[in-house]
């Protein structure tokens, strides 16, 4: 199965997610539709896709920056929610993970 292109509605995927998530595991790249218009694609997630370290994140921000010629602005609820968030993390309990 892998390397197909699937195409699926939207009904038939919510109908059987677990189907075409195995089918998406399976290689296949699968494409939701609404009345013959996709409306979402799957397919199986490489490992640039995976988890990015945060200096990954600051590096392609920077370049990012560089190719707009200025550096972007947080909104300022953005930054709001995200310093309330980094705030109020506590360290991981993981003595009972041994």
């Amino acid at each position: 199965m892998a390397d197909r292109v699937i195409h699926i509605s939207e009904e038939d995927a919510a109908r059987d997610f677990a189907g075409v998530l195995a089918r998406v595991r399976a290689g296949a790249e699968v494409i939701i539709e609404s009345d013959a218009r996709a409306v979402a694609v799957m397919r199986p997630a490489g490992e640039e896709l995976g988890p990015r370290l945060l200096s990954e994140s600051l590096a392609l921000a920077k370049e990012h920056a560089e190719n707009l010629h200025h550096e972007p602005i947080l909104d300022s609820d953005f930054a709001a929610d995200l310093k309330e968030i980094i705030e109020s993390r506590k360290p991981r309990e993981i003595s009972s993970w041994e």
